[in-house]
């Protein structure tokens, strides 16, 4: 099992549903095991500085396997994790980034999702992702 474009495309359409039900304008990503880009879209208006942000919570999540929010609930000052999101060329530490998992349980990718507050980025890359798990 792998993350094929197919897949990621349909991810990202239902992510840019969700968020266009929520009323907000995203930037989406989505990497496969590898952590390489494999579907991007930047809906029109959406913040340019939220292209990297994506891709890099994309990248987070597939990099340590868990929700980029759980990260940075670890990598507080005094946690287990502390300063990390200043390895691997930058890491963001904040929701909107999910690993994907295939029908065996396997991390096959992950999406990364910002343009709006954390809970919208958060809600946007979960319906990218229960739209292929």
């Amino acid at each position: 099992m792998s993350m094929t474009l197919e897949k990621a495309e349909a991810a990202v359409k239902a992510a840019k549903e969700k968020a266009v039900e929520l009323g907000t304008l995203m930037n989406i990503a989505i990497v496969d095991a590898g952590a390489n880009l494999t579907a991007f879209v930047h809906m029109d208006g959406a913040w340019l500085g939220s292209i990297d942000i994506s891709q890099k919570k994309a990248k987070t999540a597939r990099y340590f396997d868990m929700p980029t929010g759980e990260i940075g609930k670890l990598s507080q000052p005094g946690g287990s994790l502390y300063n990390i999101e200043h390895s691997n060329g930058g890491l963001i530490t904040f929701p909107g980034g999910i690993p994907i998992n295939g029908a065996d349980g396997t991390v096959i990718g992950a999406i990364g999702v910002s343009g709006s507050t954390v809970e919208n980025d958060h809600a946007v890359a979960q319906a990218g992702v229960d739209a292929i798990s």
